[in-house]
C-alpha cells in the first residue's frame, strides 16, 4: 500500500460559531473529520476543477434534480390515488398538490440524498 503524501503545510481561516456548527454538520454527513471535508469537498476540489461536494450529499446539481424528482413523485401518487378511487381531480386541487409539492421539495430531497449518503458510509446498517 502506497503512502499518501506528508502534509506539511496548513491553511486556516476563521469562521463564526454557526459557520463551524455548518461545516461540522456537513463534514458528519460525509463521514469524514472537518480537516478531511474542508480540503477533499470543498478546497481541493474547486482547485482541481471539480465539482465541489461542500453543498452537501450530491452537491447542489444532484439536490435540484433530486427535489424536481420528489416533487412528481407526491403529485403523481396524489393524482393516482384519486383517479384509482373514481375521481377527477379539479384544476384547484392540482394546484394545490403542486403548490404543495413545490413547498416541501428541497426539504424532502436533502433528507433523501443525506440518508443515501449515510447508507454508503454505514452499509451494514441497512433496514
Amino acid at each position: 500500500m502506497v503512502k499518501p503524501p506528508l502534509r506539511t503545510k496548513s491553511i486556516g481561516f476563521k469562521v463564526s460559531e454557526e459557520e463551524y456548527a455548518q461545516l461540522e454538520t456537513a463534514a458528519q454527513t460525509s463521514g469524514q473529520t472537518l480537516g478531511e471535508w474542508c480540503r477533499l469537498a470543498a478546497v481541493l476540489a474547486s482547485a482541481n476543477g471539480q465539482p465541489s461536494k461542500a453543498n452537501g450529499p450530491g452537491g447542489a446539481e444532484a439536490q435540484a434534480l433530486m427535489a424536481e424528482l420528489v416533487a412528481l413523485r407526491a403529485i403523481l401518487l396524489n393524482v393516482l390515488f384519486k383517479l384509482a378511487n373514481g375521481e377527477k381531480p379539479t384544476a384547484e386541487e392540482m394546484q394545490r398538490l403542486i403548490d404543495r409539492a413545490d413547498a416541501d421539495k428541497l426539504r424532502k430531497a436533502r433528507e433523501r440524498l443525506a440518508q443515501a449518503a449515510e447508507s454508503e458510509v454505514h452499509p451494514e446498517e441497512k433496514s
